[in-house]
């Protein structure tokens, strides 16, 4: 036969929390929501409320352009994103290995969208001052097939 011993009843903790474990004493959700006002009639900027230093959004230029193609892959997959990306700001040369440094937390950090005017729309909603880079139209060279196997001493690749 075993005696389970409780230590908080042995040390006459449990009169002390009683009236502590009692269902929570919220006002119901209907009442908050009614008391706060979650919603603003007039629009409102969102710097305001993002927490995001001044500095960062009055004095930043940011640049809105078309993905570049990767120079590791000859596809064009994750070339139709558009990037947000803002200027470099606060660099030196680190004094002991000779890199680029910076103290500033926006120069690394780029944002894609799916699209050039929701880019521009994310600018206009946070107030960026923003420029746009179009996209080149590149044209395709016109080669031939046959030019791959040419013995011609010009456009022969040599393999040594």
């Amino acid at each position: 036969m075993r005696k389970e011993v409780s230590i908080e009843r042995d040390m006459g903790i449990v009169g002390e929390l009683e009236p502590l474990v009692g269902p929570p004493k919220f006002p119901p959700v209907e009442t908050r929501i009614l008391d706060e006002e979650l919603i603003s009639p007039e629009p409102f900027l969102v710097n305001e409320v993002s927490g995001v230093p001044l500095e960062h959004i009055k004095e930043r230029t940011v640049r809105v352009a078309k993905a570049s193609k990767n120079a590791m892959q000859s596809g064009t997959e994750n070339t139709h994103e558009w990037i947000v990306s803002f200027d470099n700001r606060q660099r030196w040369e680190n004094d002991l290995m000779g890199w680029a440094s910076s103290g500033d937390p926006l120069s690394n950090m780029k944002l894609n969208f799916p699209s050039k005017e929701q880019a521009i729309a994310y600018c206009e909603k946070y107030t960026y001052n923003y420029y746009v880079v179009d996209e080149k139209p590149v044209a395709p060279k016109k080669k031939s097939y046959a030019s791959n196997f040419s013995w011609n001493k010009r456009t022969r690749v040599s393999t040594k």
